[in-house]
């Protein structure tokens, strides 16, 4: 039997989950938001604004930013005035500085400081170096220029965001403090191996894309390809869509509450689906036997991250 989320709404918000982010001592909701579509030019300024708002509201404290998000560093950094010290803000970088080339010390150092400006605020919680490819980190050239602003004190916590072979390089050899990567029921390939590593050595973790941008909200095979491939893989788990549980509520629950996840991040334009997704979080883990399901089909299909 299909479970409506409606039962478990009310007119107060559950408390949303903290936890600790690796060994950094920085505090993070289990809940973050993506704010890649604070940058979408179709969003006013006081929507962006209230969007973060609503977001501290309800106890969400990550907020996960690039440069390559539009306007979205501008327009947290000014949601955010008066109340930096209830958000923990992240971004990456390693490319788009004027005047120096892309993965480059330089572009790594001016990424920061340009974060910083655009941010509006004097330190950094996390920066990540945005998906650079494993000849690019084997090179030793980045982790550095990321090792001197975090002794400088404009980063309190450095790492990577990516997935494949470049996240397990850096879980293994990187020297970082937090990793981010795709974790969804039809994206799990950094469950088996790079986020037990991390886990392990202390590494904070946060997943992105937990609802796989959401392929069951299309009808259709989607055009759009990495789309198409979790529409694929969605198939295969509930052929004739024979389900006990509503998929955006099963991927929720599914990503924040994966061992060794201390974060899952959510992009979203709307306050609403927060929470939606929170009070879903309230339900607690999936039940052993379905997590157990989505872990050996996804285990026995060996597809890899979608990067």
């Amino acid at each position: 039997m299909a479970l409506s989320l409606s039962s478990v709404f009310s007119s107060t918000s559950p408390e949303l989950p903290r936890r600790v982010l690796g060994s950094t001592g920085i505090d993070v909701s289990a809940l973050g938001l993506g704010a890649a579509p604070l940058g979408d030019p179709a969003l006013t300024d006081a929507a962006a604004t209230r969007l973060v708002h609503e977001a501290l509201a309800l106890g969400v404290r990550v907020f996960d930013t690039a440069p390559s998000y539009g306007k979205s560093e501008e327009r947290l950094g000014y949601a955010l005035r008066g109340r930096r010290h209830g958000a923990v803000v992240v971004t990456k970088g390693g490319y788009g500085v004027p005047g120096a080339e892309d993965w480059t010390p330089a572009a790594i150092e001016g990424g920061i400081d340009r974060a910083l400006a655009t941010l509006g605020t004097d330190y950094l919680d996390v920066f990540l170096l945005h998906s650079c490819g494993l000849d690019l980190l084997t090179s030793g050239k980045l982790l550095e220029p990321l090792q001197r602003a975090k002794a400088a004190g404009k980063v309190r916590a450095i790492g990577y965001s990516g997935d494949g072979a470049p996240l397990a390089w850096v879980v293994a050899n990187g020297n970082v403090d937090v990793i981010e990567c795709s974790v969804s029921f039809v994206d799990q390939e950094a469950l088996f191996a790079s986020i037990p590593a991390a886990h392990a050595a202390g590494v904070g973790v946060i997943a992105k894309r937990p609802l796989a941008n959401a392929p069951w909200t299309h009808t259709d095979r989607p055009a759009r390809e990495d789309i198409a491939t979790y529409w694929d893989r969605m198939q295969t788990f509930f052929p004739g869509g024979a389900r006990d549980l509503a998929l955006d509520e099963l991927a929720v629950r599914f990503a924040a509450f994966a061992d060794g996840v201390d974060c899952a991040v959510l992009g979203t334009r709307q306050p609403h689906h927060l929470e939606r997704a929170l009070r879903c979080l309230a339900r607690g883990p999936l039940p052993t036997m379905l997590l157990t399901s989505l872990r050996a089909h996804y285990e026995q299909q060996a597809w890899p991250a979608i990067i």
